[in-house]
């Protein structure tokens, strides 16, 4: 049977609850347990699929193609877990179901209550995925913070779950703030207390506290805190902030804190190191002997998590090639106004264009394709990137006047990007793309042949449109190279240029399957031509 391991936050949001999960998990893994994490949303939506990137960050896409929270992307890039879509749960897929087996009758009339029909549904969900996924270990992170009223059903559901499995059998694990007011010159434990309180009004008493802090907590600062929040002063931790995320799980590590959630679980795992991780992933992480500047141009440039998985991706083809990875970020809508594009990729040695929906902003990624293309500087482009770099060849290359996506244009003279023809009666935006893992073959004479170092790969996708081909014929003679192909679909998935020195596009997300200690093929293979750019 799994142990459980329960992660709130209290006092304000983004205090790296995913982050401290993930690390979790890194840690447990590296004492020979098998781990999972979930992530618990409180919103309504079923999934983030339809959310704005503005508004909630990157849609993380698993194998299953299930389109699910950001948190997941933290949870596979640290730990070996391959995730489903059961791993991110909803309250709008919980309150979904249950609504559901109302109208179908499984509940025999009775009345339908959030006690105890919602939390029951929370509860099975949790045990379906650490049975399924038959882990010593679940670790299960509640979004949002203690007091938000759409979270109080997860609470109460995880309030249930310790009280029926027993003391051994789970824990509860709070990240809370410790604010340093600079003009007290001091950091202030009464937010921990308020929320801490607020947590034990509704049954819930952590076993640890994750303080998050500018700096390292006191020794009596840490006896302050156990003292109001009734918990033991070996279970306070410092979770200061640090400037790589990778150093996570070795700042707690070095605590003792995988030591003491084994101890309160009644688990017996031999002491080991994360050795690899600290050696290679931090050492390159801090002392490389390399650095290159990485444009990326999108139009989502103003919110950081919006290409979540796309920055951490180039830190680790950094990492894959001991080198500093400096991101410069472009919106796309500012290449639309400038005359001069050398002035925005001074001293860039690789352009990316990473994924996106809508034609805002699309005419300047075209113009960024276009100044790759002819100063032959490496480029990169990933989903909608490969699409505008189609319209760019087309335009540019081939002739194809004002040739153009139906997505940004329907009535195109050539439509060199076109919807699928099981798209065209799609009315429901969520759910309703090319979603998840799908089989490309590579042709073996090729950049990315080169980069995989195989002939069949399996990659995530996220998308609608697709190369249209009735325009193949056409690219390869002028010299556009089709290096992958989805052979069951005769899809095109990845694309490349004869006589440029790196230029890659694919229909996938690879950034999905990248790990700070095993970066994806095509990112090495990117931040290694960037290296090599004159």
């Amino acid at each position: 049977m799994s142990k459980f391991i329960f992660v709130t936050g209290g006092v304000v949001s983004s205090l790296g609850k995913g982050l401290a999960s993930a690390s979790i998990g890194k840690m447990l893994e590296a004492r020979g347990l098998k781990t999972t994490v979930i992530k618990c949303d409180p919103y309504l939506n079923v999934d983030p699929g339809t959310m704005n990137p503005f508004q909630h960050g990157e849609v993380y896409v698993t194998d299953d193609g299930a389109e699910t929270d950001l948190d997941l992307g933290h949870y596979e890039r640290f730990t070996n877990g391959n995730f489903t879509k059961d791993n991110n749960i909803t309250a709008g897929k919980i309150y979904f179901s249950v609504i559901t087996k109302e109208r179908r009758g499984d509940y025999l009339g009775k009345t339908v209550q959030i006690i105890p029909h919602i939390t029951n549904e929370i509860k099975s969900c949790i045990k379906k995925v650490a049975h399924d996924q038959d882990v010593d270990v679940t670790i299960i992170e509640i979004g949002g913070t203690v007091g938000d009223i759409e979270g109080l059903p997860f609470l109460e559901a995880i309030r249930q779950l310790r009280w029926e499995l027993g003391e051994s059998y789970a824990l509860n694990i709070h990240v809370t703030l410790l604010p340093f007011i600079k003009s007290a010159g001091e950091l202030k434990t009464k937010p921990t207390q308020h929320s801490v309180g607020r947590l034990r009004e509704i049954g819930i008493y952590p076993d640890i506290l994750l303080c998050r802090t500018e700096m390292p907590v006191s020794k009596d600062q840490r006896e302050k805190i156990a003292l109001f929040c009734n918990v033991d002063k070996e279970a306070v931790f410092d979770a200061v902030d640090v400037k790589h995320i990778y150093e996570v799980p070795i700042m707690f590590k070095k605590q003792g804190l995988d030591n003491l959630i084994l101890r309160r679980l009644n688990i017996k795992r031999e002491e080991k190191d994360l050795v690899e991780w600290t050696n290679v992933v931090l050492k390159r992480l801090k002392h490389p002997e390399h650095e290159v500047k990485i444009a990326v141009v999108g139009k989502y440039i103003a919110l950081q998590d919006a290409y979540k998985s796309i920055y951490e991706a180039l830190v680790h083809g950094g990492i894959a090639n001991n080198c500093r990875v400096n991101i410069v970020k472009i919106d796309s809508e500012d290449l639309e106004k400038t005359k001069n594009l050398a002035s925005n990729f001074k001293d860039i040695k690789g352009i990316l264009i990473p994924g996106g929906f809508g034609d805002r902003g699309i005419e300047g990624k075209i113009k960024a394709v276009q100044y790759a293309r002819e100063k032959n500087i490496p480029y990169f482009g990933i989903c909608l990137g490969m699409q505008v770099a189609t319209i760019e060849f087309g335009r540019n290359v081939c002739g194809l006047n004002k040739a153009n996506s139906t997505e940004f244009d329907k009535d195109t003279k050539y439509p060199v990007i076109c919807l699928q023809e099981e798209q065209k009666d799609v009315k429901d935006m969520g759910a309703t793309m090319r979603l998840g893992a799908y089989p490309c073959k590579l042709e073996k004479k090729s950049l990315s042949y080169n980069a995989y170092k195989k002939e069949n790969i399996s990659e995530r996708h996220r998308h609608r449109y697709e190369l249209n081909n009735s325009f193949r014929e056409k690219f390869e003679k002028e010299g556009l190279i089709i290096s992958g192909i989805n052979t069951q679909q005769d899809l095109v998935e990845i694309i490349e240029l004869k006589n440029h020195p790196w230029f890659v596009g694919c229909q996938f997300h690879p950034e999905f399957k990248s790990k700070p200690d095993k970066a994806h093929p095509l990112f090495a293979a990117f931040i290694s031509a960037a290296l090599d750019c004159k």
